[in-house]
């Protein structure tokens, strides 16, 4: 095997690497992978990607983008090898689709602001897309997206086409009413309603988040992360007063609780 180790690699190091370790005198691993074996590695290094813009770690944003560019080589490495298209190929279709999709910046289109800008991206994506009607425009959301952030991206298309409330109090009734009917599923004891109604209720919710610009992805991430907080107080709490969380009560825990939130609160901790 001919490599020539540098002090500093491009982009066309990362490729040549990529196939060296696919080729069969390299790693026994990298040449067993395939599309599926390796999807959950690409999604999560996409999520530690944006842990580091989370957390504004510049040092770890820059290594994790790293990590999600060798997801992407490898992809276009195992296609290449089949013949299908290479990175080559990858990188040539994003850039015709950014220059087609900013007929404002590389056409005869204008946008004086993001509204155009971005109503311009949308009108290019539906004709290039082949999606002449709503329909194929909300069916066009990818499935493979995290529920809350695809409710969301459906609901703005639904907007598109005129079909919204005209303010969050209609929404806000609507996710009432959605609540009702799984108070009654919960009575009847039906569990295929009572299944349909959980997700008519998230889906409700998000779209009263919608109309109050919030973004429900990260509000759900933050209460998590708020629940957690609480939790280890709760337990610290606990632990002071002798208390075994495993055998007390529900009614002692639910005191415990209340305690934490009151003193986050009088502390402005949350």
């Amino acid at each position: 095997m001919q490599f020539t180790e540098k002090p500093v690699y491009g982009f066309e190091d990362l490729i040549e690497i990529v196939k060296i370790l696919r080729a069969p005198d390299g790693c026994p691993w990298d040449r067993e992978q395939t599309h599926k074996s390796i999807r959950a590695n690409f999604i999560e290094e996409t999520y530690e990607a944006i842990e580091a813009i989370d957390t504004e770690d510049t040092e770890l944003l820059k290594e994790e983008l790293g990590d999600v560019l060798l997801q992407v080589a490898m992809h276009s490495q195992m296609e290449s090898e089949e013949n299908r298209f290479d990175m080559n190929d990858v990188v040539d279709g994003v850039c015709k689709k950014l220059i087609v999709r900013h007929p404002h910046v590389f056409g005869d289109k204008n946008a004086q602001n993001v509204d155009e800008a971005l109503s311009n991206w949308d009108a290019v994506k539906r004709q290039t897309k082949s999606q002449d009607n709503h329909t194929r425009a909300i069916q066009g959301v990818s499935k493979a997206l995290p529920s809350l952030m695809r409710s969301e991206k459906i609901q703005h298309k639904a907007r598109k086409a005129g079909l919204d409330f005209d303010s969050v109090e209609g929404a806000l009734k609507k996710l009432n009413e959605e609540c009702t009917e799984l108070d009654i599923a919960i009575h009847h004891g039906n569990e295929q309603n009572q299944y349909e109604e959980i997700g008519d209720v998230l889906f409700s919710a998000v779209n009263v988040a919608r109309f109050l610009d919030v973004d429900s992805e990260h509000a759900l991430h933050d209460s998590c992360e708020k629940f957690i907080k609480r939790f280890a107080m709760l337990e610290n709490l606990a632990v002071e007063r002798g208390i075994d969380m495993d055998t007390a009560s529900i009614t002692q825990l639910d005191s415990l609780w209340d305690e934490v939130k009151i003193n986050l609160k009088e502390n402005n901790g949350g």
